[in-house]
């Protein structure tokens, strides 16, 4: 009989240290979970900070178009004409260091030229009109002045649309972006000093950016179109500013 209770007092306790074990396992768990969502839920204690960040963009390519324009009777000898022009013309430019890679043909049109018959009352093509347009970027800029002013010279009788741009915009957004957040930082080091507390971590963070630079456009005004002189034209480039605001929130302990 004392044997058969003491087989009983023995099994109780297996259970019972098991059962202990069961809760000290589900109560690890427990606090586990418990640790995990009260990280993921938002810092009680927090200062947002907002800051802006600048860059002054100096441009580094300048970039126009020139086309030659001619009208006759024969298509083909219009194309040899203006080919002979446009191949001069790209000669020229290439001969003052501009690079294969910055010249491109943007556009080449062959349109007839209508006339109206009055006895037959029917239009007929009386002619043709050739255009043929260059887009250049100059890298270089002491050459602009001197490849615009030659190309009258060169038989060019359009030239437009000069502006000033940059090669990698990121560039500047990046140093306008970095001077933000420092500057959102040092506003939130010094606004917890005087408040007796600490910055602890970021929690959220966004920025809104004024855009990519802007092309900035040039009048060049080009003389001697009709033979004489030719006066290079004063090229100023300019400068200009892009912006870069954040705001920032911070846990605060």
């Amino acid at each position: 009989m004392p044997s058969q209770i003491q087989k009983q007092k023995d099994w109780f306790w297996m259970i019972l240290n098991v059962v202990l074990a069961v809760l000290v396992l589900l109560g690890l768990s427990s606090l586990k979970a418990l640790y995990s969502y009260g990280k993921s839920l938002p810092a009680s204690r927090t200062i947002t900070i907002s800051a802006e960040g600048k860059a002054v963009v100096l441009p580094d390519i300048a970039t126009f178009f020139f086309s030659v324009v001619n009208e006759g009777n024969d298509p083909e000898e219009l194309a040899a004409k203006n080919n002979e022009i446009i191949n001069k013309a790209l000669g020229f430019i290439k001969e003052e260091g501009v690079e294969d890679k910055d010249i491109k043909t943007t556009s080449y049109d062959l349109s007839p030229r209508y006339n109206y018959d009055e006895k037959r009352r029917t239009n007929f093509i009386d002619g043709y009109r050739l255009s043929q347009t260059v887009t250049v970027k100059i890298r270089d800029f002491s050459k602009i002045s001197k490849i615009l002013a030659a190309l009258p010279g060169l038989g060019i009788n359009q030239i437009g649309s000069l502006s000033f741009g940059v090669d990698e915009p990121d560039t500047y957004l990046n140093e306008a972006r970095e001077q933000a957040f420092q500057k959102a930082r040092a506003k939130a080091d010094a606004m917890a000093q005087q408040n007796r507390v600490r910055i602890k971590k970021v929690i959220t963070f966004s920025e809104f950016t004024g855009g990519y630079p802007m092309p900035m456009y040039a009048k060049a005004e080009i003389g001697g179109f009709g033979g004489g002189d030719i006066i290079a034209p004063r090229i100023e480039p300019g400068s200009q500013e892009v912006t870069v605001n954040v705001s920032v929130t911070y846990e605060i302990r």
